[in-house]
C-alpha cells in the first residue's frame, strides 16, 4: 500500500468515529475560488520542502498531466482528458464567517503541500503573464491573492498566509521587488518551478532532450487546468472538532516526518491559545529559533539519527522529570509533564523560558572553552568516552535555571570525570548509565546549590555496585599497570588520558611553555607491537616469555602520543642508531627509534623516556612507566580521601 493510500485510511477511520469531521475531495480551484483565506499558524514549522525529495517530483507529476492533456487535445480537441494528479491529504478548521471579511481557515496539517501549490500556482501566473496569454493569467491569480481593493497591503490578500518564520520570504516570492534578493527555500522554490515553467511552456528541451508536445496556447491551456483542476486533495475540515492534537500527530506531510519538536510545538501553542496567551510573541521571541536549520540538522546518535532539537528535548525533560524513557515517547512524556505549566499565561511563559535559556546553554555545549572544567567534560566524557547519558546530569549542573555556584559544578564535574575515566581504563560496565544519571539527578535535587558538588562526589564515593562503583587508586595501580589496554580501548579515550597527563607536566612545572597539543595526534607504541623484527636479540625468547612481552606492549606504559607522519616513520624500529644500521624503511636510514623521538617530539612525556632510557628500553622499563602513569591518571583524577 502506498504512502497516500495508508493517509486516506487513516482519514476513512477518523472520518467514521468522529462527526464534525468534513471529508472532501477538492481541486485548488475549490479551494481558493472566492474571498478564502488559509492561515498556518505562526507557532507551526518552517517550510521545509526541497527539490530533490519534493519540488522535483511534482513537477513531474504536474508535467506529465498537464502533457497527457495536451496529447489527448491533439488526438481529439473536443476530448475532456480525466487524467488527475492526487497531492495527499489537507486539514484545516474554519472560523465562523464574518460579513464582508474573507472566509478564513486555520491550516492544521498539509501546509507543506498547501504551501508549494500556492507557489507553484503564482510562478505559472508569472510565465503565462509575461508570455501574454492574459485570459489564463487572471484565472489563475484569481487562485492566489483576493483582488478586493480592501485587502490590498494585508495578509487577506494572500489565499495563503505562512508560519512565522516563512512570512518575508513569502512575500518576497509573491509579491517580487526589482533588486531584492532573498535566500530562503520558498524563494527557491519560486524560482525552481518558474524555471521550470518558462521551459516547458515556450516548448525548450529538457535535459534529456525531450520537447513539451504541442503548441505553446495549448500547453498553456495543459498547464493552467492542470493547476486549477486536476491536482486533488483529501480536504478534512474540523470546524467543531474537539481534538484537533490527535489529526496533526496522524497525519504527516509527504517525504517530511514531523519532529517530535513540531508535535511540542503545536501543542504549546494551541495551549497558549487556550490560554489566550500571546503567542505570536512566543512564535518570535521563544520558539523562532529552534525553527532554524541548525536546529533542525540531524545527528547521529547511537544507532538513530536525530533532529537537534529532538535530542535536546529528550535530555531536557529527562532532567526536569527526572524519569527514563524512549526517543519515540518523548511528546506524551512533555506534554504530560508541562500540562500543569500551562494553565495561566504568565506560568506558561515562565516555564517556556526556562526551557529557552536551557537550549541556549545546550547549544553552546560544542563551543565550551576546553581548559574549564565544564569543557574538559563535554570534550572528554560525552564526545570521547560516547558517555551522552550523563548530559542530562552535565545540562542539571550548567543550567541557568539552578543557578549552581561555579566551585561547586567545578567539584562536580570533576568527579563525574574521574568516576568514568577510572572505570573506562578498567574497561568496567556502562549498560546502567541511564538509570544510574536519573539517579543522581534525583539525589542533586535534594541537595542545597552551595554543596552540589561535594553531595555528588560524595555520592559517586559511595557507590558499591558493580555497575556504579568509582574504582580506588590501589585497585587502579593493582590491576592496571599489566593489562592490555591497546586494542581495547579505543585510540581517541587513549589519546585523552595521554594528553591530559602531558598538560599536567607542563601545569606543574612553570619552566615548561604553556602549548596546546595538536589534535591529530596518534598513539604510538615504544617498544613495537612487531618487536620480533629487530627487538629480539640472540638467543631468542621462548613462547612464554614472547607471549608476555606481547601484553606488556599492549600496556599503558609502552604507549606515548607522536605526530601522524613520525608515527610512520618509528614503525618496527630498534631503539638505538647501532642496531639500525642498515635500516631504510620509514626515511630515516639508519636512524633508531630514539634518535627519532629525540629530534622531532617536544612533548615532556617522551623526553621522559628518553633522558631516562638512553641504552634501551625493556619490559621492566614498561612496567616501571606503567605504575608511574598511573599514579599520575589517579592525581590528575582523584576520588575523595586518596
Amino acid at each position: 500500500m502506498s504512502r497516500h493510500c495508508r493517509r486516506i485510511g487513516q482519514v476513512h477511520c477518523l472520518d467514521r468515529r468522529e462527526k464534525n469531521m468534513e471529508t472532501h475531495t477538492r481541486s485548488p480551484r475549490e479551494l481558493f475560488e472566492g474571498k478564502e483565506h488559509y492561515e498556518i499558524p505562526a507557532f507551526q514549522r518552517p517550510y521545509v520542502w526541497n527539490e530533490e525529495d519534493q519540488w522535483a517530483p511534482l513537477w513531474d507529476d504536474v508535467k506529465r498531466v498537464a502533457e497527457f492533456y495536451v496529447e489527448s487535445k491533439l488526438k481529439d480537441e473536443d476530448a475532456e482528458p480525466e487524467v488527475q494528479h492526487f497531492m495527499g491529504a489537507v486539514v484545516y478548521e474554519s472560523k465562523k464567517p464574518v460579513a464582508g471579511d474573507v472566509t478564513r481557515h486555520d491550516v492544521i496539517d498539509g501546509q507543506q503541500r498547501m504551501t508549494t501549490i500556492q507557489i507553484l500556482l503564482d510562478a505559472v501566473h508569472e510565465v503565462v503573464q509575461r508570455r501574454e496569454h492574459s485570459d489564463l493569467a487572471e484565472s489563475l491569480e484569481e487562485l492566489i491573492v483576493n483582488g478586493s481593493p480592501r485587502f490590498k497591503g494585508k495578509r487577506e490578500r494572500f489565499k495563503l498566509w505562512p508560519s512565522q518564520a516563512d512570512r518575508r520570504a513569502f512575500e518576497i516570492a509573491m509579491d517580487p521587488v526589482e533588486g531584492r534578493s532573498f535566500e530562503h527555500r520558498i524563494v527557491n522554490a519560486h524560482r525552481f518551478f518558474l524555471t521550470e515553467a518558462e521551459r516547458w511552456i515556450s516548448g525548450n528541451p529538457d535535459e534529456d532532450g525531450e520537447t513539451p508536445p504541442g503548441e505553446e496556447s495549448l500547453r498553456v491551456e495543459a498547464l493552467s487546468s492542470t493547476l486549477q483542476d486536476r491536482l486533488i486533495l483529501v480536504a478534512i475540515d474540523l470546524t467543531g472538532h474537539d481534538d484537533s492534537q490527535l489529526i496533526f500527530e496522524t497525519l504527516n506531510d509527504r517525504g517530511t516526518a514531523l519532529l517530535k519538536a513540531d508535535l511540542i510545538k503545536n501543542w504549546i501553542f494551541r495551549r497558549g491559545e487556550q490560554i489566550k496567551a500571546d503567542v505570536i510573541r512566543w512564535a518570535d521571541d521563544i520558539w523562532a529559533e529552534f525553527d532554524g536549520d541548525l536546529w533542525r540538522a540531524e545527528t547521529r546518535q547511537g544507532r538513530l539519527t536525530r533532529s537537534k532539537i529532538d535530542i535536546f528535548l529528550h535530555y531536557w525533560l529527562t532532567m526536569r522529570q527526572q524519569d527514563e524513557f524512549k526517543a519515540d515517547q518523548v511528546f506524551r512524556a512533555f506534554t504530560e509533564y508541562a500540562d500543569p505549566y500551562m494553565k495561566t499565561p504568565s506560568d506558561a511563559e515562565q516555564f517556556l523560558n526556562e526551557l529557552r535559556k536551557d537550549a541556549e546553554t545546550f547549544e553552546k555545549f560544542s563551543i565550551l572553552e576546553k581548559d574549564t572544567p565544564e569543557g574538559r567534560f563535554y570534550s572528554r566524557v560525552i564526545v570521547n568516552l560516547d558517555m551522552a547519558a550523563t548530559t542530562p546530569v552535565f545540562l542539571w549542573l550548567l543550567s541557568a535555571n539552578h543557578g549552581i555556584p561555579a566551585d561547586q559544578r567545578r567539584i562536580g564535574l570533576e568527579a563525574l570525570e574521574s568516576w568514568a575515566i577510572r572505570r573506562m581504563l578498567l574497561r568496567l560496565t556502562s549498560k546502567d548509565m541511564n538509570k544510574f544519571a536519573i539517579v543522581m539527578l534525583k539525589m542533586l535535587e535534594s541537595c542545597e546549590k552551595h554543596e552540589v558538588g561535594a553531595k555528588l562526589a560524595e555520592f559517586l564515593a559511595s557507590q558499591v555496585a558493580e555497575t556504579r562503583r568509582w574504582p580506588s587508586a590501589s585497585e587502579m595501580k593493582r590491576d592496571l599497570p599489566g593489562r592490555r589496554v591497546y586494542g581495547f580501548i579505543r585510540q581517541d579515550r587513549l589519546r585523552v588520558i595521554f594528553s591530559a597527563i602531558e598538560q599536567d607536566l607542563r601545569l606543574k612545572n612553570s619552566k615548561y611553555e604553556a602549548v596546546t597539543l595538536p589534535e591529530k595526534l596518534e598513539i604510538e607504541h615504544i617498544m613495537p607491537q612487531g618487536w620480533r623484527s629487530h627487538w629480539d636479540p640472540e638467543p631468542k625468547l621462548d613462547a612464554e616469555r614472547s607471549q608476555n612481552r606481547d601484553m606488556y606492549v599492549n600496556s599503558i606504559g609502552n604507549l606515548t602520543l607522536v605526530t601522524k607522519s613520525l608515527n610512520g616513520s618509528l614503525s618496527n624500529r630498534p631503539w638505538l642508531d647501532i642496531d639500525a644500521e642498515g635500516l631504510v624503511e620509514g626515511g630515516a636510514p639508519g636512524a633508531g627509534k630514539r634518535k627519532l623521538l629525540d629530534s622531532y617530539s617536544l612533548l615532556i612525556l617522551n623526553k621522559e623516556i628518553l633522558t631516562s632510557h638512553p641504552s634501551g628500553w625493556s619490559e621492566t622499563d614498561i612496567w616501571e612507566r606503567s605504575e608511574l602513569l598511573i599514579s599520575r591518571i589517579c592525581e590528575i583524577w582523584p576520588r575523595p580521601g586518596e
